[in-house]
């Protein structure tokens, strides 16, 4: 995080463990809110890469499993950088502002993505620059989000994946009563207390309750390589497209869409001890092998711990299901509504 941006979230109460907000002070009354409540939160886990250049949206589409060249000006689209294997090396959500793009992608990742990305540049005619100094990442969800934000000044994008440009920044709707504000970091601290007075401050493990509420998974350093697109949903974010052509890992996630060989797929999962991305899920019925994996948890506001896994088909319907290891705490899968 960066040092001037995490002094102010310090000074405005908020307690930091490695890197990230745990809260403001009362973490029960701040993961009740996240149900009713409208809340402003630090989205540190997040981290954004800015491609330019002449060549940065064909740069993009040769690369990334969705359909970069057809992005709107002012919108955003998921996406994913696969390895040749098909195999996620990063989620990606891809925001157009004019002829620059960002990648927003988990923090922990952004160092080596960012690397990766360079080597394939060659004589493109290319901008890549890491942004972990130079933008912050605010969230603000709740019923009243969007009258927050026009009393703070800040635009609206009407529809989801809209993004909306202001002096400081972009505010891009994920969906009905969730906004991202991608902003400058000197700006930051300024719009923070413009929404506060509306909005209550909430630590980042609620925006990700939010994000497994809404059923977006989030690949992180634990789990990069695991999975191809289609078991994480993309496909149905619209985050890979099956009509244009090459990109790493086009032939296997191809495959897998026609033949139909998707035998593991992403379930809302809810324990009531703590889990963590990456910890396998396990059947008694195979303890040998795990099923399945956690892709990201959360506190739950109803109790417990929220995730989203992705598990082996022949195993989801097992009422007797364990995260961590054989015999470990019980877990329970429900279906993701179509998204």
């Amino acid at each position: 995080m960066n040092a001037s941006w995490q002094e102010f979230l310090c000074a405005s109460g908020a307690r930091i463990n490695q890197d990230l907000v745990t809260d403001f002070g009362d973490a029960a009354a701040e993961l009740a809110a996240a149900r009713d409540a409208t809340i402003v939160a630090p989205l540190a886990h997040l981290g954004v890469i800015e491609v330019g250049g002449p060549d940065a949206a064909t740069f993009l589409h040769q690369q990334l499993t969705s359909d970069v060249k057809h992005l709107a000006d002012a919108s955003a689209q998921y996406s994913a950088w696969c390895s040749a294997k098909g195999r996620m090396l990063a989620s990606l959500l891809v925001v157009r502002c004019g002829p620059v793009y960002q990648l927003q992608l988990s923090q922990d990742l952004l160092a080596a993505i960012d690397k990766r990305l360079r080597m394939f540049v060659l004589r493109s005619k290319v901008s890549i620059a890491d942004q972990c100094g130079g933008r912050q990442i605010i969230g603000v969800a709740g019923p009243r989000a969007e009258a927050v934000l026009g009393a703070a000044g800040l635009p609206t994008p009407p529809e989801a994946l809209g993004c909306s440009a202001f002096a400081d920044g972009l505010v891009i709707r994920l969906d009905q009563q969730r906004f991202e504000l991608v902003v400058a970091t000197e700006a930051a601290p300024a719009i923070w207390q413009g929404l506060q007075p509306e909005a209550r401050p909430v630590g980042t493990g609620i925006w990700q309750w939010l994000d497994i509420a809404a059923g977006v998974p989030l690949i992180t350093d634990r789990t990069r390589e695991e999975f191809v697109p289609q078991m994480a949903n993309f496909e149905r974010l619209g985050g890979v497209s099956f009509q244009k052509g090459c990109y790493p890992g086009q032939e296997v996630i191809a495959r897998t869409q026609y033949l139909g060989k998707v035998k593991r797929h992403l379930y809302r999962a809810h324990s009531g001890s703590p889990m963590a991305a990456g910890a396998a899920i396990y059947s008694p019925t195979n303890p040998e092998h795990p099923c399945g994996v956690v892709v990201n948890a959360a506190a739950s506001p109803a109790g417990g711990f929220d995730a989203l896994a992705i598990v082996q088909e022949s195993f989801v319907s097992a009422a007797d299901l364990q995260v961590g290891a054989p015999g470990g705490v019980a877990v329970a899968l429900n279906v993701l509504q179509p998204v």
